[in-house]
């Protein structure tokens, strides 16, 4: 057969095996001849050659014969890996950026992409941190599994994100044929239905049991999603059960998570559990400064005036993406005006975001304005009761506390009568959810936040 003959007969499977079938196991096959009886392909993994020959090796023979070449077998082998040397992981820009793929039966999927930027040696490590960039290190190397899963927990900015990228990034570049499969636990969820809708469990599990490295942010997100946190479950305790290693990183250790099964907060503690704390002047002056290095390769005519870091450094001091956000701008500002970075540049193009990180917002101003909007007593915010009236404006005060302040769980708990933390996270999670199903919900949570804010 030839390369012609077998792209007609390509043409015809489309018809027969239906377009998401043919788009995901047989156009990436690679023809590589056909001898005495005997049809080669190249595959990507031994997984596809597998599910091919089982599901589809009839079907490519029937065509084949009927074309006038004979074949009685269908031999599937792995294309060879890039050279170590030649890293998969690595590109100048994410759209380019190479990205570790697997398919199942209902196409490609379910990695997420990685972004190029989140790779270790852009990592800035301080005391904040430096225990989870370890502990990632460690992972990353490959080989025995030290500890499993690695579980990585912090609040938002603080670099859970990156370093499972960077773990991700370096596993394939140390091993290109290793099978690392990075996701969110929304997208796992979101794959979990899919299956369930198609009747395509097995493939579901077989994709996600046949992976070297199985990473999953958010976990959170699952909380209180029985089916879901089930399937996860197995997944789990299969991946572990094969010496397989498994990384997990959420907004709060295992035990925290409220809504999540005992035994799946069991198995996440198994392993190790690190935490990224809040970044310090040191950890903040470090991160500036290696993002300014890499804009002066794209910027080279700008220059920044001494202090101008610090100062950031400094007024910046809640969310690391707010403060890399910062200096993007006034990079941007100074290449369209052509002019230095300087202090009062600074101030005036970053005005916003330094007002709104000089106002220091407290519990007590929270609990005063929600009780106003919604006409209750504070003595009742703080007391056990627990109707509808009283407890939806107790759970957005506790919502609004937790993001517009510093306080931890078991602090905010504390001033709402010495509830338990777990009290807190249950309300935060709570009126996240009815923000996005409710309307109103969400429309009061943004005015109050602006009311507090201005």
């Amino acid at each position: 057969m030839t390369d012609e003959k077998w792209g007609q007969t390509r043409a015809e499977l489309r018809d027969t095996v239906g377009n998401n079938n043919y788009l995901t196991w047989i156009e990436p096959l690679e023809f590589k001849g056909h001898e005495d009886g005997v049809m080669s392909f190249g595959v990507k993994t031994k997984f596809i050659g597998d599910w091919v020959s089982r599901n589809f090796g009839d079907e490519i023979m029937r065509h084949c014969n009927k074309h006038g070449t004979p074949v009685d077998r269908l031999i599937f082998s792995t294309q060879r890996a890039a050279p170590a040397n030649t890293p998969k992981a690595v590109a100048s820009s994410p759209e380019k950026a190479p990205q570790p793929v697997l398919r199942t039966a209902r196409g490609e999927l379910p990695g997420a992409p990685l972004d190029t930027r989140f790779t270790f040696d852009r990592f800035v490590v301080g005391k904040p941190n430096e225990l989870a960039h370890a502990a990632a290190r460690r992972v990353a190397e490959g080989g025995a599994v030290t500890f499993n899963p690695l579980f990585l927990y912090g609040g938002v900015g603080l670099g859970k994100t990156h370093l499972m990228h960077a773990i991700a990034w370096e596993l394939q570049e140390r091993s290109p044929g290793l099978r690392v499969l990075y996701l969110s636990a929304e997208q796992f969820m979101y794959r979990f239905i899919q299956a369930l809708r198609d009747k395509q469990m097995m493939d579901f599990k077989e994709m996600f049991r046949s992976v070297d490295v199985l990473m999953v942010d958010d976990v959170q997100f699952i909380a209180g999603k029985d089916s879901t946190q089930d399937e996860f479950f197995h997944t789990f305790n299969a991946l572990v059960d094969q010496g397989k290693q498994v990384i997990i990183s959420a907004d709060c250790a295992p035990g925290e998570i409220t809504g999540l099964e005992d035994r799946i907060k069991s198995r996440l503690q198994w392993g190790l559990v690190v935490d990224l704390h809040p970044t310090d002047y040191e950890l903040r002056l470090g991160i500036l400064q290696q993002k300014v290095e890499v804009y002066k390769a794209q910027y080279q005519e700008l220059q920044i005036s001494n202090g101008v870091l610090e100062f950031l450094a400094h007024r910046i001091s809640t969310n690391v993406r707010v403060l890399e956000g910062a200096l993007t701008r006034l990079f941007a500002f100074a290449s369209l005006v052509g002019r230095e970075i300087t202090l009062d540049m600074a101030t005036e193009s970053l005005a916003d975001i330094l007002r709104q990180s000089d106002r220091k917002v407290t519990m007590e101003e929270i609990m005063r304005k929600v009780c106003d909007y919604y006409n209750v007593r504070m003595s009742d915010m703080m007391s056990p009761k627990r109707s509808r009236n009283i407890a939806r404006p107790r759970q957005m005060a506790m919502w609004l506390s937790k993001n517009l302040t510093q306080r931890s769980y078991p602090e905010i708990g504390k001033r709402f009568g010495g509830r338990d933390h777990t009290t807190v996270i249950h309300a935060v999670r709570k009126i996240d959810e009815l923000k996005a199903q409710d309307s109103q919900i969400a429309e009061d949570a943004e005015l109050l936040r602006r009311m507090l804010e201005a």
